[in-house]
């Protein structure tokens, strides 16, 4: 598993995120319990999720709603930041064993994960939704999916999607792959016949390949997302409060429009594989 190793100062990232201002005597972040005194954070990402974390190619710089949130966290905070790459599916475990201080990555907030990790107060709610093709004429909702045998639901491995897609369809039926990169491609030409994906990257998708794509109405399984920390994490608690500050001042809301509005039109064809890149460390 490559783990490449970056070193990011929480404010060298706030240019967007982190309020400009200090935080007053009423702000929940401003109290000396939740002063970290510039300790370091170790951050676990995968650079290869829209829009949370990711690298366009081309470029050595990560970008994404993890990257802005958490350079907010630490401005509030006064801490500072060092990511490293890790997959998916090592992500849950990895903290949960203590190697990072945190993780975000859209982790859904789950009672099997709450076994493993701490999970910090819900700053984002997702839907659970699928994707067809625009010129699909025999399903117009998930019931109908679920009727018809013949269908063939795409998702990603170890998500609480491919959970969701199970309970719909039946194991036999849902088609893995390693990242929604995929699974959309897999979908436009033909190889599954749905893809169930978060609402949030989903209308992203959508909006990039209107003339192949379109979100069936109704949704799955409403969840929260939120960031986790190993157990009994004393990060946990000054997190929340600054996670509280951020949605009190609006910053969650700039974030969440910066990243998951229209004006996002990325596509996996755009950035690299992140910490799926199986290439050997030279």
């Amino acid at each position: 598993m490559k783990r490449l190793l970056l070193l990011i100062v929480s404010t060298a990232l706030a240019a967007c995120a982190a309020p400009s201002a200090a935080p007053t005597p009423s702000d929940p972040a401003s109290s000396p319990a939740a002063d970290l005194g510039g300790r370091e954070v170790a951050v676990a990402v995968g650079n290869a999720y829209l829009p949370f974390s990711f690298v366009r190619l081309g470029s050595a710089q990560p970008e994404g709603w993890d990257y802005d949130a958490l350079s907010a966290i630490c401005a509030r905070l006064n801490c500072a930041l060092t990511y490293y790459e890790v997959t998916w599916d090592a992500m849950v475990a990895a903290v949960g064993a203590g190697q990072y201080d945190v993780a975000a990555e859209g982790i859904t907030i789950t009672p099997e994960r709450a076994e493993l990790v701490d999970f910090s107060d819900s700053y984002m709610r997702v839907d659970q939704r699928l994707i067809v093709r625009r010129d699909e004429t025999r399903v117009d909702s998930p019931a109908a999916v679920q009727a018809n045998a013949a269908l063939r639901v795409g998702t990603m491995l170890g998500t609480t999607n491919y959970v969701t897609a199970v309970d719909l369809v039946g194991a036999d039926r849902v088609h893995t792959f390693e990242d929604w990169g995929e699974a959309v491609q897999a979908l436009i030409v033909g190889d599954v016949d749905a893809v169930l994906i978060d609402d949030v990257a989903g209308q992203g998708y959508v909006g990039v390949n209107a003339d192949d794509l379109k979100l069936l109405p109704g949704v799955l399984v409403s969840q929260e997302l939120g960031l986790i920390f190993p157990k009994g994490s004393p990060l946990v608690a000054p997190f929340n409060a600054a996670l509280a500050a951020l949605r009190a001042d609006g910053t969650l809301d700039r974030l969440a429009a910066k990243w998951f509005g229209p004006g996002f039109t990325l596509t996996y064809a755009d950035i690299g594989p992140g910490a799926y890149d199986n290439t050997p460390e030279p």
